[in-house]
């Protein structure tokens, strides 16, 4: 592990203050909170490091903006139609899955994502402040 920053322990601290998966405009202004002064670009640098190195992934759910988890191990996610929450799905990853397409494809498969759409439980109940 390289040499930790104040910044660098900032943002880690925020991604693992919670299940959501926030964009980094929206961990910009949670670091801001602790260190008045970080810049965008600060944020984008060590997200971009802390992703390089495996500590945190980088979500690219169809949208504008990309999202970040705190959890880098491997993990299916949901996502709410609706509200736009992203969700980890507490299901093992299915690898035979990996295996199966290597068979098929003679592609060496190192990984794969997979996204659970559709309506959340709040939005569901009709909780439109989820």
């Amino acid at each position: 592990m390289i040499r930790g920053s104040k910044q660098r322990e900032a943002i880690l601290r925020v991604l693992g203050s919670g299940t959501s998966h926030p964009t980094a405009k929206w961990i910009y202004t949670e670091v801001r909170k602790e260190i008045p002064n970080v810049s965008l670009g600060t944020v984008y640098r060590n997200l971009r490091s802390l992703k390089e190195r495996g500590e945190i992934l980088e979500l690219y759910l169809g949208g504008t903006f990309s999202r970040f988890d705190g959890n880098s191990t491997d993990h299916y996610h949901f996502r709410c139609e609706r509200c736009g929450r992203v969700f980890d799905v507490d299901e093992p990853v299915n690898k035979e899955i990996d295996v199966r397409v290597a068979q098929k494809t003679g592609f060496k498969v190192l990984s794969h994502h997979l996204e659970f759409r559709g309506i959340c439980a709040d939005c569901q109940k009709g909780n439109m402040n989820a």
